[in-house]
């Protein structure tokens, strides 16, 4: 897991202010279960076991691979990858990060 990097910053008048370095970096980044049906985003990393990475990548989440959600319905969500649709659990949806 990342963590971020806090900094202090002094504004001249005694007091700081704690700025969150990597938040500006990461903030566009969010689990392919929380994108919206039809819009098309791209896959920055896979979280999870070795087992979990390697069955999302045969599937064809590959970092830099454009992606869309289809659909959802009973927790599964329909995916577009690579000109595949493929159905993944909303699990597997949330170990896949995304940039719109």
């Amino acid at each position: 897991m990342e963590h971020a990097a806090l900094l202090s910053t002094h504004t001249g008048r005694g007091t700081s202010v704690q700025t969150n370095q990597t938040m500006q970096t990461y903030a566009s980044r969010i689990p392919l279960s929380m994108a919206g049906t039809g819009v098309e985003v791209s896959v920055v990393s896979i979280r999870g076991k070795d087992d979990t990475k390697r069955f999302l990548r045969n599937l064809g989440f590959v970092e830099g691979a454009s992606a869309m959600v289809v659909s959802e319905m009973n927790g599964n969500v329909i995916v577009n990858v690579k000109g595949t649709r493929v159905a993944i659990s909303r699990s597997m949806a949330n170990r896949i990060l995304t940039a719109c």
